[in-house]
């Protein structure tokens, strides 16, 4: 590498340039960095894995998914740097553009010809190659528009009108939107991180316990008066009831973390994924790597995951100000309930539910979103020049 000083070009031995460029990224947890960064590339491998045979015969090409996660990946990796080297301030000003802008994506896609439709419902915007999907970006969009407004309104958090409803309006019509695609998985994960960052801000419990006490009737409603959302707990509640139809995707999950035992089949082995379980690469692709890997395999992913979370945690709690707080509270507990339901979901704990893993399944919208809330997080952590061991702000 060349450096000029005074009017001449110096060279800078490989090793300098080393240390300089690990000096510079200790200033970020290197921990939230290494995990983003793992799970990303394994899930690259993990898709390959699981979608080659259906690939190849669905588009004669066995790479198809493997070729345009990867780009994904790389696309995600471009932004991450970016927001990482953005300081998370800026958020701040464009929270709700961002959010007036998602509200106009969600409402475009249920216009036809605009939005696709897959399965009865629509969930994306047809762009050129690339499928946008506007709940994936709601999500970060609803936890930039709170971290700012609970920094506004920190002296009206506990009022009923100026503080809790104005938020359960906005959730309302997000909400709405999503359910109308129709989206319950997202609905419900924006409902849940909306309510702890609000308990977390200090709202009055007995505002958040009302509010779902109300919104039982209405859960109950939108679960039992739509067939396949009533079979869905049916078979969550007994699978082998009907084993063939919706009780099917639940056991060929469990077929498929029960064979794959302690160690697993081996990378590029296993069964399940050969049309057995219904969306291999996407929603259950954690059963396709305990088919592999093994229970061990899974233990690793969930311990990674763990990591990530605590560490956004701990950043969260030692951010020099409110707004930042609530950036990567929001941010950690999006990625908590996004790998827990997902892994509940696989392993038959919850009701099955589409909601991808973060990082690991396929689905460019969310991985890109994902790795850009990782650099947030990822700035945060170097305005209190945090090191890859522990967490201190420098005195």
């Amino acid at each position: 590498m060349i450096a000029q000083k005074a009017g001449e070009y110096k060279i800078r031995p490989y090793g300098t340039t080393m240390k300089l460029m690990l000096k510079k990224l200790e200033e970020y947890d290197l921990v939230i960095m290494l995990m983003a960064i793992a799970l990303t590339c394994f899930g690259v491998v993990m898709v390959y894995s699981a979608s080659s045979v259906m690939a190849a015969k669905r588009f004669h090409d066995g790479f198809f998914f493997l070729k345009r996660q990867g780009i994904f990946a790389l696309i995600g990796f471009s932004v991450m740097l970016c927001a990482m080297r953005i300081n998370y301030q800026f958020w701040r000003k464009l929270a709700v553009p961002i959010l007036l802008g998602c509200l106009v994506l969600l409402v475009m896609v249920l216009i036809p010809g605009i939005g696709g439709s897959a399965g009865g419902a629509s969930r994306w915007i047809r762009l050129p190659g690339f499928n946008l999907q506007p709940s994936e970006v709601a999500k970060i969009a609803l936890i930039m528009y709170m971290a700012y407004s609970l920094d506004r309104k920190q002296d009206k958090i506990k009022e009923l009108g100026a503080g809790f409803v104005s938020y359960m309006l906005i959730l309302v019509i997000l909400l709405g939107l999503l359910l109308k695609q129709p989206d319950m998985g997202a609905a419900l994960t924006l409902a849940a991180v909306a309510i702890i960052m609000l308990f977390a801000a200090g709202t009055r419990l007995v505002y958040i316990i009302s509010i779902f006490l109300m919104s039982l009737p209405f859960l109950y409603f939108l679960v039992m008066n739509v067939a396949y959302r009533k079979r869905r707990i049916l078979a969550f509640l007994d699978p082998w009831q009907d084993p063939q139809n919706s009780g099917f995707q639940i056991i060929q999950s469990w077929l498929a973390l029960g064979t794959g035992g302690l160690f697993g089949q081996g990378l590029g082995e296993g069964k399940q994924k050969l049309f057995y379980l219904p969306e291999a690469h996407t929603d259950f692709i954690l059963s396709v790597i305990g088919e592999v890997l093994g229970f061990i395999g899974v233990v690793v992913i969930i311990i990674m995951f763990f990591l990530l979370v605590q560490r956004a945690m701990r950043i969260a709690v030692a951010a020099p100000d409110i707004f930042g707080r609530f950036l990567a509270l929001g941010i950690a507990v999006l990625f908590g309930i996004q790998a827990s339901v997902n892994m509940g979901v696989v392993t038959g704990l919850l009701p099955t539910k589409g909601l991808a893993l973060p990082f690991i399944s396929y689905g460019g919208s969310s991985l890109v979103i994902s790795l850009f809330a990782v650099g947030i997080l990822l700035n945060i952590s170097s305005g209190l020049k945090i090191s890859s061991i522990s967490l201190k702000e420098e005195k």
